[in-house]
């Protein structure tokens, strides 16, 4: 086979799983603007009217204040627990390391549904209430992770001479750590932020085990789906919740790149 030809199916093959992925994301984002009632394809007509009234639907603003105050402090949360923890952790023997990491990544590597089952086993056994504080902080046991992979990838790439000759010049370690190491970390730090509240704010599962009467965006989603109501309303949270979720993943992937290129 010649090397265009190669080329050539490489570039369908990879079309072929692109369009597999993204073509019923696409088709749920071109549903948001039908001006039918009735999901039909192709789409007769195209209209604004469901995103007005999506917009004037209280409780879809009710379940997007929560989702942003849930991912918010979770993130918020997060950043402070995922830091510190890659950096005690930095300190260490690699061996205890590679355990530490092991059992910090736990959350995110198991499957959703048991870490919804635990936390709401952990909750139940401490006889807490489930509410928003529940919700967060659950939330905040997975978004951690994120932050401290990112926060640790970024360790191992400092050269300890830095530290090292702050400690020489007479820094203490806390003013070694927030002169020195912190703003080296800044960009690690804030591209897991965003990539955090991108996964809290699209999270269903976890929060289907410990949310109780609260209502995030993507419950509702699914609650409406369930019940085959409000589908065009659907179709337009959808979109909303694929373009805030996009944005911080991009932003933080340049982020996490450029403080990579440091």
């Amino acid at each position: 086979m010649s090397g265009s030809m190669r080329n050539l199916a490489l570039w369908g093959a990879a079309s072929a799983v692109l369009a597999f992925l993204l073509l019923p994301l696409l088709i749920v984002l071109v549903f948001a603007f039908d001006a039918s009632s009735v999901q039909v394809w192709p789409i007769q007509s195209f209209s604004l009217k469901w995103f007005y009234a999506t917009w004037a639907d209280e409780e879809v603003r009710g379940a997007l204040l929560v989702s942003l105050e849930v991912a918010g402090l979770a993130t918020l949360f997060a950043s402070v627990l995922g830091t510190l923890a890659a950096v005690g952790m930095s300190g260490l023997s690699s061996r205890i390391v590679q355990v530490g990491s092991f059992f910090l990544t736990l959350p995110i590597a198991l499957p959703g549904v048991l870490t919804g089952i635990a936390m709401n086993s952990f909750f139940t056994a401490l006889e807490i209430p489930f509410t928003m504080v529940t919700l967060v902080i659950a939330h905040t046991t997975f978004c951690t992770v994120v932050i401290y992979s990112n926060v640790m990838a970024r360790l191992r790439r400092l050269p300890p001479s830095l530290i090292e000759a702050a400690q020489d010049m007479g820094a203490r370690p806390f003013r070694s750590f927030t002169s020195v190491t912190l703003p080296l970390l800044s960009g690690a730090i804030v591209s897991g932020m965003l990539l955090a509240f991108a996964l809290s704010f699209d999270e269903v599962i976890v929060s289907t085990f410990t949310s109780g009467s609260e209502t995030t965006l993507p419950l509702w989603i699914f609650g409406a789906i369930r019940l085959g109501q409000h589908m065009p309303e659907v179709n337009v949270v959808v979109f909303a919740v694929v373009a805030v979720t996009l944005l911080p993943i991009i932003v933080g992937q340049k982020l996490a790149a450029s403080a990579s290129r440091e």
